[in-house]
């Protein structure tokens, strides 16, 4: 069974968006042979975002404790090695932690560990010298937890962390947590160990173990609270979202969409929108403008990327663009070189 704080979801109606051109308008629309795409869309939505582990730390506790961590917009994982504590969100009910649990926070709110849940919790950034350690200790080792933090491209992080719940727990009892406790304890020898090329090695499987989780709570789930990731195991909402990753310059129609995976029109809109939060064609507009911006941050031009997503013109591309991010491309990379901040409206 798997716990989750309650989610965000958004929803638009179908309606015609700005797509690519298609030069005969008669033809059975079928996608265009190219080199295979070997990769499946969560591990293109991570190369996407290249999703990256930040830092993964041990902590060590004996006696009464309690520490108190503030809330960080990122995606932060969690794991019992030995012990049990509690997790207290605060306005929210306690989790009880024991051995062999691991847990994403997703927007990480603020919260408080402890195995005392009446103590009063100390500042947990400030209690330790983290900056010269990844290793904590407080008067002993009953309980011995490991967390770490992943990084992003920030301009498309809301892609992952809005999909998951502030709060998802893949307790020990469940059937994927020994692989999950496989990976943990390699984590954890390397954290403690510091031998060549620990960095690389801590990275490395705090994103294996990043996959591992999320695979476990599609596993579980019964479909709430995990927005499109759930999508990609849902047989033909799934291969849908493969057809539109696969050649996202396609000029893609609900009908050969839907026709693709033997469904109907209404019944794939209605399902496809249930599942991902999105119509089929806003997904499909959403998903050109992130492969978009992808480009544009690497330095490609406005026109080869209009062109490489199947955009008859800059003029259209431009207009497609502006719709998802609020501003026409070139203004939209200057503000974001001069280091300003921009979010996505809410209703987008």
């Amino acid at each position: 069974m798997i716990y989750a704080l309650a989610g965000r979801k958004s929803s638009r109606s179908d309606q015609a968006l700005d797509k690519p051109s298609d030069k005969h308008p008669n033809k059975t629309l079928e996608p265009k042979a190219s080199k295979p795409n070997t990769l499946d869309p969560l591990s293109q939505v991570f190369s996407l975002l290249d999703v990256r582990a930040a830092r993964c730390t041990r902590f060590e506790a004996g006696g009464r404790w309690s520490y108190r961590f503030p809330a960080k917009p990122a995606l932060k994982f969690g794991a019992v090695i030995q012990g049990e504590c509690w997790i207290d969100f605060g306005d929210e009910a306690r989790h009880r932690l024991a051995s062999g649990d691991c847990f994403l926070l997703s927007h990480a709110p603020a919260y408080v560990l402890a195995n005392d849940a009446h103590l009063a919790p100390e500042d947990g950034i400030a209690a330790f010298d983290w900056a010269q350690s990844d290793v904590a200790r407080h008067a002993g080792g009953d309980t011995v937890l490991l967390a770490g933090s992943f990084g992003f491209e920030a301009s498309d992080a809301e892609l992952l962390l809005d999909a998951l719940p502030r709060f998802l727990l893949i307790p020990s009892r469940s059937p994927p947590a020994p692989v999950i406790q496989s990976t943990l304890g390699i984590l954890d020898l390397e954290i403690r160990g510091r031998g060549i090329g620990a960095a690389v090695l801590t990275n490395r499987l705090a994103d294996v173990l990043l996959v591992q989780v999320l695979r476990a709570a599609l596993d579980q789930t019964d479909g709430e609270g995990l927005g499109w990731i759930n999508a990609l195991v849902d047989a033909r909402i799934g291969k849908a979202i493969g057809l539109m990753h696969a050649d996202a310059a396609h000029p893609w129609t609900l009908d050969a969409l839907a026709g693709a995976i033997a469904m109907s029109r209404s019944a794939f809109s209605k399902r496809f929108k249930s599942l991902v939060g999105l119509a089929p064609l806003d997904y499909l507009l959403r998903w050109r403008m992130r492969l978009a911006r992808d480009q544009l941050r690497l330095g490609a031009s406005v026109s080869a990327t209009a062109a490489r997503l199947g955009y008859s013109s800059e003029s259209a591309f431009g207009h497609a663009f502006k719709r998802v991010y609020g501003q026409a491309p070139k203004r939209y990379w200057r503000r974001q070189s001069i280091g300003e901040k921009f979010h996505i409206s809410p209703n987008k």
